[in-house]
């Protein structure tokens, strides 16, 4: 038997025994039988990049292979599969739209220990990504079918003008400035998609409905798809949350879902900031407050800033009635490519929020974040696709 054959020996009878059981007694079998051979480790290598060759193949992309270890396992594991992607995606003369920033995004790889730690780790990671299911795919696979057009190097200057205003928004200590400055975001935001689709009227652009897939994690994850929904709504995209594997699938034109993915991290970060503020006055108060009085504050802020979203975008778009069979077609095409990526889904039935000061405070902070300039507030946005 020669020396490859060997090491794949070594590596069949250690995924035989470890791979696809669940119990800690056959997960030490294996991972003796590795860390017992040293040469066995090139091909374990290989087997590790397989797998996620696999997960491309069934619609998973980079950042939502780290999401799902990170969630599911420990540090150690996502530094493992950080190392694994990062060795795997040189393959490929080209990554798709995307994928390069997730991967440039990945942290640490290393990690260090003894050989059965190391073997244990692996082959836990490895359990994780064979039983990885196929999801909806959100673009092409590494060395699949190219897109129909090539990514643009850089960003379009408006897009930099809102990347800079959220910074700012995010950055300062004054609420009254946050509220001007994502207010005039989502105005450029609104103005954005409104020029991107005369363009594409203009030049008849063959250009279709994408999609991508926003991280949405524990804790409270509902008011937090409820936020990305509203945020969603308000740029023509749709939104489709996946509780089980923490994330949500938003399908629009790429300009709408650019400013999605950008105005959706902001709000979550001023919301953080604003919540944690409030608790603080809360304690210093003498109340102590809880979980119930985040989950309040957060679904207040989420709803809260669906009406005002919803309000600024409306309040932009009918300054341009000339568009509006435009956006109409688009908005059609965008709800087909939804229907027919998830043609089951549900709407979720949200638990209301039990903490009336988190309610009141949660609202507040998104008063302050708004982004109508003080318009009359649009209908409410809390719908939860499940």
């Amino acid at each position: 038997m020669s020396a490859g054959h060997s090491e794949a020996g070594v590596v069949e009878r250690a995924f035989a025994a470890a791979l696809y059981a669940g119990d800690d007694t056959a997960l030490d079998t294996g991972a003796s039988l590795l860390a017992a051979d040293p040469a066995a480790d090139a091909e374990l290598a290989r087997r590790g990049e397989e797998f996620l060759r696999r997960a491309w193949q069934r619609g998973w992309q980079p950042a939502d292979v780290v999401r799902l270890v990170r969630r599911d396992l420990d540090e150690h594991h996502v530094r493992l599969v950080a190392g694994l992607i990062t060795a795997e995606v040189r393959a490929y003369r080209q990554l798709p739209p995307r994928w390069a920033a997730q991967v440039a995004g990945l942290g640490d790889t290393d990690w260090r220990a003894d050989r059965f730690s190391y073997a244990t780790a692996v082959l836990e990671l490895y359990r994780l990504l064979a039983r990885l299911p196929a999801i909806e795919p959100v673009g092409p696979a590494p060395g699949g079918a190219p897109p129909h057009a090539a990514p643009a190097h850089g960003e379009p200057r408006m897009l930099g003008r809102i990347r800079a205003l959220l910074a700012k928004a995010e950055a300062t200590g004054f609420p009254e400035e946050a509220e001007a400055l994502t207010a005039k975001a989502q105005e450029l935001m609104a103005r954005y998609s409104l020029d991107e689709a005369a363009l594409a009227a203009r030049t008849h652009s063959p250009e279709e409905p994408g999609a991508l897939r926003i991280g949405v994690e524990a804790p409270y994850e509902t008011a937090r798809a409820i936020l990305l929904d509203a945020v969603a709504s308000a740029n023509r995209c749709r939104a489709v949350w996946n509780e089980a594997f923490g994330f949500s699938t938003v399908v629009g034109f790429e300009p709408d879902l650019e400013v999605v993915e950008l105005l959706y991290t902001s709000l979550l970060v001023q919301g953080t900031g604003a919540m944690t503020k409030a608790e603080a006055e809360q304690r210093a108060a003498g109340r102590k407050r809880t979980k119930t009085f985040r989950q309040s504050f957060l679904l207040a802020y989420a709803h809260r800033l669906g009406d005002r979203l919803a309000s600024t975008s409306e309040r932009v778009t009918a300054g341009e009635p000339s568009l509006l069979p435009v956006l109409a077609a688009r908005d059609v095409a965008v709800t087909d490519r939804a229907d027919r990526m998830f043609p089951e889904t549900t709407t979720t039935r949200v638990r209301g929020a039990t903490d009336e000061a988190g309610w009141h405070h949660g609202t507040a902070a998104a008063d302050r974040a708004r982004t109508d300039h003080g318009g009359a507030p649009g209908r409410g946005r809390g719908r939860l696709p499940g």
